[in-house]
């Protein structure tokens, strides 16, 4: 049976699995082998995810289930993404789900920490039930959509963080995994209008200035307004590897602003993470650290998304 959660479009025989070893065919069904058990839950500031667009300074609520269709040696969810479903999950339904971001007063829920992609049926049933309780959906994601899955998802969820990991060279050596689907669907999900950012996580001494300016490219073509840059520290099979230095990811973020992209940040670094106006220069947000009263300082510098100084509209959804 074909799986067309994601590009790969596995073949399963009975009593098989997919490459992410959580789509399964038994008794000529094909089906999610973790579908409800999570194997984590948590209430996390939305820049964490990074969203730094999406309703900035709320709590999202936080929750994986176990899988993923890449082998990324650098991962670092990798107990959760190279993982089934374990015995210390709790299998927490849709309708239980939703309940609990009501309970705590989330406006959003997050499937993230692993690969949704691969567990998307459980996305959507719950993505289903928070639209009509009026709670935002986010999906962190790798992006290797299927083409049947992107169009299913971009009418259902709200905003994603999609990874874009490097080249092609890149992808296929150290992910074991294609680019074009991830740049297929961050191209449709901008073009139907889902919020969409994007998060490069890189690796000294293997992204190079000319990937970043690739990518930049890729990007930009495409009408991503949201780029964050993050540092790399060693971990899976990368463990013997150092860490992204502040210099690196500075020079990088600096290569990365030739694209014209106009919100762009480093992630995992003590620089500064201030969100301005692209058109008049007003710093916006001082900073998405969670130090300051980041909703305070969208009602201080924005109105209905713009930029109370000039009146160019922000980016992103911030009420």
């Amino acid at each position: 049976m074909i799986c067309n959660f994601c590009y790969r479009h596995c073949d399963i025989k009975e009593g098989g699995e997919g490459f992410c070893r959580i789509r399964k065919v038994k008794d000529n069904k094909l089906f999610s082998s973790g579908y409800g058990f999570l194997e984590a839950i948590a209430m996390d500031p939305v820049e964490k995810k990074p969203l730094y667009h999406f309703l900035p300074g709320t709590q999202t609520l936080s929750v994986a289930e176990a899988g993923c269709n890449y082998r990324c040696e650098f991962c670092q969810n990798w107990q959760l993404s190279q993982s089934q479903k374990s015995n210390n999950s709790t299998y927490v339904s849709p309708k239980e789900l939703v309940n609990l971001a009501l309970k705590y007063k989330a406006p959003s829920i997050s499937f993230t920490y692993s690969e949704p992609i691969v567990w998307q049926d459980y996305v959507i049933d719950t993505a289903i039930l928070a639209k009509i309780k009026g709670i935002k959906t986010i999906m962190v994601t790798n992006g290797s959509f299927s083409k049947e899955s992107r169009e299913k998802l971009g009418t259902l969820i709200d905003a994603f963080n999609i990874d874009l990991k490097g080249d092609s060279d890149y992808y296929k050596t150290i992910c074991k995994s294609k680019i074009e689907p991830v740049l297929d669907g961050i191209e449709y999900l901008v073009k139907v209008g889902c919020h969409v950012e994007v998060t490069t996580l890189l690796i000294e001494g293997i992204h190079t200035k000319k990937i970043v300016q690739d990518l930049g490219k890729a990007l930009k073509e495409r009408g991503v307004k949201v780029w964050h840059l993050t540092r790399f520290f060693p971990n899976y099979k990368m463990n013997d590897r150092s860490s992204t230095s502040e210099k690196f990811l500075f020079d990088m973020i600096t290569t990365a602003k030739e694209s014209g992209i106009p919100y762009i940040y480093g992630g995992n670094t003590s620089l500064s993470d201030s969100t301005f106006c692209p058109n008049c220069g007003k710093m916006l947000i001082s900073s998405h650290k969670g130090d300051v009263n980041i909703k305070e300082e969208c009602k201080e510098h924005l109105k209905n998304g713009k930029c109370k100084k000039c009146q160019t509209s922000i980016y992103g959804v911030f009420e």
